[in-house]
């Protein structure tokens, strides 16, 4: 006797929503796996998503080599990472001091990161700058401080580390980027300068030494939001609805465990690319593309408004 038509669709659901939790369990398990012994270096270590990411990596049996500005922030983190770890699944990591503001250094720094373990299976690109300003008020150095920590930075120390890969004939770069390396909006003009830069190097990067068996990933997200939502407020008439709408959407940000989440899984699937964002800026990326005159008078009447002069990272 079959079933009911009725009863097709719920069983369906069903099945495909125990195929889906299989499928990720499946998957959460080969991610600790793909990673285990890799030597991964990691930049801006201590801040929100470069942490979230040693976690995941050191939990999963990668050898960290972190990297940040500061020492005791880099030694707070290895405690925290060492406390309560076994260290018969996990390695203890490797601390390294980089500034991407002064670029001078990088050879030292590269030098610095050979030596740990001789090689880089992979480097997580994971610095930012960030800067909210009409375009007349921002300075020349302003720019060019951008400019050093945003792109000539992470350029600079992907350069450094390649030979060794294509030596090897393996490794995986990764570019943490923003989505305004795609989509720029008011008041950002010098970080999303840097961030377009950023993504075509990068870009250019993964075509050149895709025959070295060397993949070039790029994660471009939202803002990164670290903080508690805010309560709910009555807000004030709106001027421009629509683009009150798209600023609240561009402005969700994604957690920083989300994103760390995100980069263990393009290490593990070698994804080359990703896009970390709600629809609304998704649906803004092909607008650009495809109706740009419609994208520029949304965002000029934005600023017009005031509403778009809010943080997206």
């Amino acid at each position: 006797m079959g079933l009911p038509s009725v009863m097709v669709l719920p069983l369906l659901i069903v099945v495909a929503a125990g195929v889906y939790y299989i499928y990720n369990e499946v998957l959460q398990f080969m991610s600790k796996s793909l990673v285990r012994n890799k030597v991964v270096v990691i930049t801006d270590a201590v801040s929100g998503a470069g942490a979230e990411c040693a976690h995941l990596f050191h939990k999963a049996g990668a050898r960290l080599i972190l990297c940040g500005t500061t020492w005791d922030k880099l030694e707070s983190l290895y405690d925290s990472l060492t406390t309560d770890s076994d260290p018969r699944e996990t390695f203890a990591p490797k601390l390294v001091i980089l500034d991407f503001s002064d670029v001078d250094s990088m050879e030292d720094v590269v030098a610095e990161v050979m030596e740990c373990y001789g090689y880089v299976d992979v480097l997580i690109c994971n610095s930012s700058m960030k800067l909210k300003a009409p375009v007349q008020s921002v300075s020349l150095e302003q720019d060019r401080n951008i400019m050093d920590i945003n792109y000539f930075g992470p350029s600079s120390l992907a350069k450094g580390i390649l030979p060794a890969m294509m030596s090897r004939r393996s490794g995986h770069v990764i570019l943490v980027n923003s989505i305004q390396g795609r989509l720029a909006i008011p008041f950002r003009s010098s970080y999303a300068a840097s961030k377009h830069a950023a993504q075509a190097f990068f870009d250019c990067l993964r075509a050149e030494v895709e025959e070295y068996g060397i993949v070039v990933s790029t994660v471009s997200h939202t803002f990164i939001n670290a903080s508690e939502p805010p309560p709910a407020v009555e807000s004030a008439p709106k001027q421009n609805i629509l683009t009150d709408y798209i600023a609240s959407q561009l402005n969700h940000g994604v957690r920083p465990s989300v994103l760390a989440n995100e980069i263990l899984e393009t290490v593990n699937r070698k994804r080359k690319e990703v896009v970390l964002a709600h629809p609304i800026p998704r649906v803004a990326l092909y607008l650009r593309s495809l109706f740009p005159p419609f994208l520029f008078a949304v965002l000029a009447a934005g600023v017009k408004d005031s509403v778009l002069a809010e943080p997206m990272q």
